[in-house]
């Protein structure tokens, strides 16, 4: 799986760590070679999608040539890890990027047995003061935003019950994500509930599509997900529903049914990165960008959307970029009822992302 449960305290120190202990060289930019390790294949409209985007905006923005680029996809998160970053290893590479959470300890070890090689490691929450480090981003931002498209959408339909298709429902990633979503609905229609489906894997079509249909059976007009293939968004369109995407706009997919999607503009993150390598300027600092930085947005709006939609997005948008809005701010109760975030209190970053709690009117099964 690419997310296991997590210490809040560890992320708390360490994305927040940077080191300038060790400098790498700068390698002339006709001599960079960049290694990329997917989990998926580059044509699942998914997660693994939304990552090779940005390799390539990467290079396009860098101007390296198709030879500089070495992938190796539908890398499982084992001992296959290893052995795809040992090729490209022998093939030169200067920076390897991981980009699925089970290779972290992989990586790990690599990094030390490779002191000259930079291993860039997406999703996790280990690194050294050397040549290994983690990023992400506040995926939450962008998800709380779509919520408000669902919200809108929902009460616009008169069915004010949401469908979830999640991968897995123990592990912080997928729950603070539904989460957000969940509370940018009720930010602007607090009769929304939300039923969750878990599939027990990141891409498994058919479950997904289970999934999606035993949520459509259970009643709910507006599915989401947090999965890497398009199945939720195909099934809400077969039975002339609506839904929310992930990763990637898929609005060619399903054009009677998609709203909108979180998406990950990886490049940002991935252009800075590689062109410290060629300055020689890399150090191993942890990243966790978001709306502001344009690591995370919302893809555009379609023509499905309820009326107003676009500007009630907008306003929280610019509330989220000026620091007045936080999407984890009290009160907030869980669904057993426990008050999780008090009144005139608000989530850090780091208890973000250590969330395996659900927003109170949220159902998981």
């Amino acid at each position: 799986m690419r997310k296991v449960l997590i210490l809040a305290l560890a992320l708390i120190m360490l994305l927040g760590m940077t080191s300038t202990a060790f400098a790498f060289d700068p390698v002339p930019k006709d001599q960079l070679k960049v290694g990329v390790i997917y989990i998926g294949d580059v044509i699942d409209l998914g997660y693994t999608y939304a990552h090779h985007q940005g390799t390539l905006a990467m290079q396009q923005a860098l101007g390296l040539s198709d030879d500089q680029i070495l992938i190796q996809k539908n890398i499982a998160e084992d001992s296959s890890f290893e052995t795809a970053a040992r090729e490209l290893i022998d093939q030169g590479c200067q920076v390897i990027f991981g980009t699925s959470f089970g290779f972290m300890d992989y990586m790990e070890e690599l990094a030390e047995e490779y002191p000259n090689v930079i291993f860039s490691h997406c999703s996790g929450y280990k690194s050294n003061d050397t040549n290994f480090n983690n990023y992400f981003g506040r995926i939450w931002e962008a998800r709380y935003l779509s919520g408000i498209a669902a919200g809108l959408k929902a009460k616009e339909t008169g069915n004010n019950h949401l469908g979830y298709v999640a991968a897995f429902t123990t592990i912080p990633e997928v729950v603070y994500s539904l989460d957000a979503y969940f509370l940018g609905a009720r930010s602007v229609n607090p009769d929304v509930t939300m039923t969750v489906k878990e599939t027990g894997s990141w891409y498994d079509p058919t479950k997904e599509r289970q999934a999606a249909d035993a949520l459509i059976a259970a009643g709910c007009g507006i599915l989401s997900q947090h999965c890497d293939t398009t199945g939720p968004v195909v099934a809400a369109e077969e039975k002339g529903l609506f839904a929310v995407g992930y990763n990637a706009d898929v609005s060619d997919v399903a054009p009677k049914a998609y709203l909108t999607a979180p998406v990950w503009h990886w490049g940002v993150y991935l252009t800075d990165a590689v062109q410290k390598v060629i300055d020689g300027t890399w150090t191993p600092e942890n990243s966790l960008m978001g709306l502001s930085e344009g690591v995370c947005d919302l893809a555009p709006l379609t023509a499905n959307c309820a009326e107003g939609t676009a500007e009630a997005i907008e306003a929280a948008r610019a509330k989220i970029l000026d620091g007045s809005l936080n999407v984890f701010a009290g009160p907030i109760k869980d669904n057993t009822g426990a008050e999780k975030v008090a009144e005139g209190q608000a989530l850090a970053n780091g208890d973000i992302l250590g969330i395996t709690w659900f927003v109170e009117g949220i159902t998981v099964g």
